[in-house]
């Protein structure tokens, strides 16, 4: 298989450096926009509060739903946080081999009326991967390219202040990612081979009392995760990877290396992408686990490097964010403006609410489906609180946090953070485009997994229809890299902020199965204690 998507990709090639040529990506791109412009105008509609503040209404629902969950659950991103860290650690592994589980979970199942039948076979299953790297794949997927142009955006429109309600975003955002996760392991399909099918889809189908709802909801979001993966997850990417690439190969006043072989860099990635996607969730996770850590430890090392490099602004930095967050004198839209746009950016970021992590969560080795909601709320606060919080600081140490940056796009704005960091390490530009790179490739590999994921629930498990995927993805990853599709991204973008619609429906209904599912869990680690 691997020497079939090898020839597609080299066959493809030449159609990509003519298509870049001749500008017929801008033409498809014109068109594709006409065509999809609605539905993109649709899902990130700004409501007018005012003159300065128009907030996307695709935000409320992430707000409200993570408070309504904060409150729902008594706090749990705060007093679970430890038990988390513990269950990730492998304290609590025990408690999947005791010879009395199965005994426990078989009479809960059929005692239980309002079960889904469908489950019980699955509940007593290992699964792939383990609590880590089920983590790490996850974040793979989310922290990345958002939490470096995303926070130097934030904070040029919002200031200094943003920083502070983007973690109050990030911690809230914990009790989301607990409920969609346990959902995903609670209500996953496991095949006779020990290939798991998880996420949203079955959550929704099996979890409903009303299955025509439950279809339709999942049906919807197989769709946008499917498109969201081969924009967002893969198109977005790889442009964004190159351009920082690009940046740092061109000497001053020169020319790039690579300038006119932008398809190779593209080539170069399907192929690396293709190697590791075609061994499933197992390789993805193997991959990750090691990548993650290494790539966030190399980020907050330096991030930590520059502020503790000016130590003697560090106080003053904690000032800026107080003040600006409740007295932003100057910027944009007042308190509530600088509220939206620390809210948005880690929204953007952590993806808490979307339910796109729970397909990768669901894939993991346990019999406890609340144990892995617990690992899942430590991502928000990995990718918001943490490395959101590192670069916003860098960049308000350096002075980085200026009006004149507030129409930075995407791709200027990883230039912004570069430049931040390459005052006070002046060789770092270059380690982080390593680092943008590996997020780049993590993020292409998790999401390749939630899009499959999306396909085969809707087109069937077979090996031809997960590679049709898989091919087709790889594809993608060169259109990505050589075109300038901004429609077609856009609508990608659209349709991940779009899962959130069918996704927060099911959440909402089903709390009431997590709350069961976090009183068994608990109840064991203290029977375990005793």
């Amino acid at each position: 298989m691997s020497k079939k998507l090898l020839s597609l990709l080299f066959l493809a090639t030449p159609f990509f450096t003519f298509a870049q040529d001749k500008g017929l990506d801008q033409q498809i791109d014109e068109a594709f926009g006409n065509a999809t412009g609605w539905f993109v105008e649709i899902i990130f509609y700004q409501i007018p509060f005012s003159d300065a503040i128009r907030i996307y209404w695709v935000l409320f629902p992430l707000i409200f739903g993570a408070v309504y969950f904060t409150f729902y659950f008594k706090f749990i991103n705060f007093r679970g946080f430890f038990t988390s860290i513990n269950i990730v650690r492998g304290k609590y592994d025990e408690l999947e081999n005791r010879v009395d589980h199965k005994v426990e979970i078989q009479k809960s199942t059929f005692t239980n009326e309002e079960d889904n039948p469908d489950t019980i076979r699955i509940e007593g299953h290992e699964g792939e991967v383990t609590h880590f790297q089920a983590l790490t794949a996850a974040l793979s997927a989310t922290v990345g390219l958002g939490n470096i142009a995303g926070v130097a955006i934030a904070v040029s429109i919002g200031g200094a202040g943003a920083t502070l309600w983007m973690i109050v975003a990030g911690f809230l955002g914990m009790a989301s990612k607990f409920v969609e996760c346990t959902l995903g392991v609670k209500y996953r399909d496991i095949e006779a081979d020990g290939t798991v099918f998880g996420g949203p889809m079955y959550y929704l189908t099996k979890g409903l009392k009303n299955k025509t709802l439950g279809k339709i909801l999942a049906a919807l979001f197989a769709i946008f995760v499917i498109g969201g993966s081969f924009g967002g997850g893969n198109m977005f990417q790889v442009n964004q990877a190159f351009q920082l690439v690009e940046n740092i190969t061109t000497p001053v006043g020169g020319v790039s290396i690579l300038h006119g072989k932008v398809w190779l860099f593209g080539l170069i990635m399907a192929v690396l992408v293709g190697i590791v996607i075609i061994g499933g969730i197992k390789k993805i996770a193997k991959v990750t686990d090691k990548i993650v850590p290494f790539m966030v430890a190399i980020y907050v090392v330096a991030s930590l490097f520059v502020i503790l490099s000016n130590y003697d602004m560090i106080g003053n930095a904690f000032l800026q964010i107080y003040n600006g967050a409740f007295s932003p004198e100057g910027m944009a839209g007042g308190t509530v403006g600088v509220l939206v746009q620390g809210f948005r950016r880690a929204a953007f970021s952590n993806e808490a609410g979307i339910g796109s992590a729970s397909i990768a969560h669901s894939a993991v080795k346990t019999k406890y489906a609340a144990s892995e909601g617990m690992v899942a709320l430590l991502e928000p606060f990995i990718d918001t609180v943490v490395v959101c919080t590192m670069t916003a600081l860098v960049l308000i140490i350096t002075g980085n946090v200026t009006a004149e940056n507030a129409s930075l796009n995407d791709a200027q704005a990883i230039l912004l953070t570069s430049g931040a960091f390459e005052s006070a390490i002046s060789w770092f530009p270059y380690v982080l485009t390593v680092a943008v790179v590996l997020f780049a490739f993590s993020s292409m590999i998790s999401w390749s997994y939630y899009g499959f994921q999306g396909w085969a629930y809707l087109f069937g498990r077979s090996k031809n229809m997960e590679y049709t995927y898989k091919v087709i993805f790889c594809i993608f990853v060169i259109i990505g890299a050589a075109a300038s599709l901004d429609s077609v991204i856009g609508f990608a973008d659209a349709m991940v902020f779009a899962m959130m619609v069918p996704n927060m429906i099911g959440l909402i209904l089903l709390a009431p199965k997590v709350k069961e599912e976090l009183k068994r869990y608990m109840e064991a680690i203290k029977a375990d204690k005793a």
